[in-house]
């Protein structure tokens, strides 16, 4: 019998996945300071590990390159341009999930809608076809998969837990003539978890994921979970953050005990005219031997949040990244990246 596993974030890993913004997307009215953050996460990653970064043509390439030179002392030969059209830059949603089958890499290949029909999303979901035949991609298989789903609704501890939202998850939107059960024999199958433990609270103004898990409650560790709060009772997301909170902390590890939770208040309001944007701490990258964590330039909570994140990962680097560019769009650092382990890259 064939076993699955669908590794944690903090397994070793070859390299990180991003596609980096241009001006055919909605961050023309921001590159700049959108390629600024890029440049930083590319940097930051490309010193620990490689980078498989998409561009749109050699035009391109050239330009991003000169960026990265410009603002950041990056190791250029770990980063591999590769030149291919995509939609948009949200590489945890379209790209490629892994898990190990026997030991050896499968690569997941699940239907992105672009959450639920909000954009087009054709040229992403043609992402990963393009990138398995690439020479450092090659051999490996890719398991298409008619369900629609994004790695940032989905959250593993490595050991065969998942974590997730019912208000993605579940969401019209997305499967709609699929139940509950049904999404729950169509995971186990893909990644092969044994538990879906599933959140019915939490939210963000402004997030078009409808409720990803990847900006509420993060593993650290197979036995503890980071989780996002709100301190403002006039907040309104105090209420269903608080709500959420109580439900972390009955749920229970596969031998029975409580997770050790730790709670990172989200930074205070930030604003794009009337619209709030979807600004959280929990939206990490775990990269090998660090942690790059979006900050937004908020005196009172930025420190706690590294405070808080070096407490759960006491054995790694606290890499702050201003992320306020990126929140513009409504997302932020690990909705921009999609790990790769180390076994899907054979050189």
């Amino acid at each position: 019998m064939k076993t699955r596993e669908f590794v944690a974030e903090w397994h070793p890993q070859w390299g990180v996945l991003l596609a980096w913004p241009h001006p055919d997307t909605d961050w023309a009215d921001n590159l700049q300071e959108a390629e600024t953050c890029y440049a930083q996460i590319v940097s930051a990653i490309s010193h620990r590990e490689h980078v498989l970064l998409l561009c749109h043509d050699a035009a391109h390439q050239a330009h991003i390159e000169a960026v990265l030179s410009q603002e950041t002392a990056w190791n250029q030969g770990n980063v591999h341009c590769v030149q291919m059209p995509y939609n948009d830059t949200w590489a945890r949603d379209f790209g490629f999930i892994t898990v190990m089958q026997d030991g050896k890499p499968m690569l997941l290949d699940f239907t992105f809608n672009a959450w639920g029909g909000k954009f087009d999303a054709a040229l992403d979901n043609a992402v990963n076809a393009q990138l398995t035949v690439l020479p450092l991609l090659a051999g490996n298989m890719l398991e298409t998969h008619p369900l629609v789903m994004e790695g940032g609704s989905l959250e593993t501890d490595g050991q065969g837990t998942l974590l997730t939202t019912e208000i993605c998850l579940l969401n019209p939107n997305r499967n709609p003539a699929l139940g509950r059960t049904d999404i729950e024999t169509q995971l186990r199958a893909a990644l092969g978890v044994e538990r879906i433990l599933w959140l019915a609270n939490g939210h963000l103004e402004g997030d078009d994921t409808d409720a990803h898990i990847d900006t509420l409650a993060r593993f650290a560790d197979p036995q503890s979970i980071i989780y996002m709060i709100c301190t403002d009772p006039a907040d309104s997301h105090y209420a269903p953050l608080q709500a959420m909170e109580t439900e972390l902390k009955a749920l229970r590890q596969p031998n029975g005990e409580a997770y050790r939770l730790f709670p990172i208040p989200m930074p205070a309001a930030i604003y794009d005219g009337d619209r709030r944007l979807p600004a959280s701490y929990v939206n990490f990258l775990i990269i090998n031997g660090a942690v790059l964590l979006p900050v937004y330039a908020d005196e009172c909570f930025d420190p706690v949040a590294i405070e808080q994140m070096q407490a759960a990962f006491p054995a790694h680097d606290i890499i702050p990244i201003d992320c306020r560019a990126l929140i513009a769009q409504n997302g932020s650092l690990h909705c921009v990246t999609m790990q790769i382990p180390h076994e899907v890259v054979s050189v």
